[in-house]
């Protein structure tokens, strides 16, 4: 006798298996919290943005609203009496400089503790990460009589030395710990082809560090792009005061204009923006390569 067809599973709305898998609710409840988590971060940039468009009376009166009439005046006046394209150069040279220097120092040192072993390895790489646990602020009255004396005050090299010294920890840290996972046959092998250290450093193992290397750039970005104490204390010159510094003209003894400082504030956020949105994968990339040997 011939079998029948089964009607009913040629059906459009038939399921195989009986009915579609749901995703598990502690998946919703953890994407709902990641969501809840992401309205907490971004809402203080929603701020600052729509604040820069109002006047110091919407801003009071309005504080949490879209501004009623926006108006790039703020921005435009915030621009001119801060002097912010001087001082977002004297900010950019600072910073790149800087973190030149920390990138160049920090490779290098932590090529030497990641791929070589020698006495006192631990102890060197204990002494480097030990620079982490010191507060930077502690150190201003010694850096200021120190830079005094040897006449560097009001001067670019002011911010760039301290600020390369006080990231290297970090940065040793860092690279080291993505260099340590690079396969040592790969290091033999150019050895055996006859490459000095020189060689295997600039040509293999630095280009294979780009991502740990890029972590540390950004890093050393948003702490260089947004120090105020040692620029305060070490630059009295008007010529040569970074962002952070001309920012501070909005506001005396007397009183603060919101709109204006906001204004200010969003253009001064911008740059940092738009750097760490280039570089988010390798940002990623370099904060967990480290934790994966081989």
């Amino acid at each position: 006798m011939k079998q029948q067809p089964d009607l009913i599973s040629g059906l459009p709305f038939a399921r195989q298996g009986g009915s579609r898998k749901r995703q598990p609710v502690s998946l919703w409840i953890r994407n709902a919290l990641l969501a809840f988590y992401a309205l907490l971060t971004l809402y203080p940039l929603y701020w600052l943005f729509i604040s820069a468009f109002k006047t110091n009376e919407e801003f009071f009166t309005r504080p949490f609203s879209l501004p009623q009439a926006p108006s790039f005046d703020n921005m435009i006046r915030a621009w001119k009496l801060a002097g912010m394209g001087q001082a977002m150069m004297n900010s950019a040279i600072v910073t790149v400089l800087a973190m030149i220097l920390t990138l160049i120092l920090g490779a290098m040192c932590a090529f030497a503790l990641s791929r070589f072993r020698f006495r006192l390895q631990g102890a060197i790489m204990a002494y480097f990460l030990l620079g982490m646990l010191i507060p930077i602020h502690s150190t201003l009255v010694p850096l200021f009589i120190m830079l005094k004396n040897i006449g560097m005050l009001n001067t670019h090299w002011a911010l760039i030395l301290p600020y390369t010294a006080f990231e290297l920890s970090l940065a040793i840290f860092l690279i080291a710990a993505y260099m340590t996972s690079i396969p040592k046959e790969v290091e033999e092998a150019a050895l055996i082809d006859g490459m000095g250290y020189w060689g295997l450093f600039l040509r293999i193992i630095l280009p294979l560090s780009v991502p740990g290397m890029a972590t540390v750039a950004i890093l050393a970005f948003l702490r260089y792009w947004n120090e105020f104490a040692f620029a305060l204390v070490f630059i009295n010159s008007q010529a040569l005061k970074t962002l952070p510094l001309s920012l501070s003209i909005f506001s005396d003894g007397f009183g603060t204009d919101y709109g204006l400082t906001m204004a200010a504030m969003a253009i001064a956020v911008v740059p940092t923006i738009v750097i760490y949105l280039i570089f988010q994968e390798q940002i990623m990339k370099g904060m967990v390569a480290g934790a994966v040997k081989g």
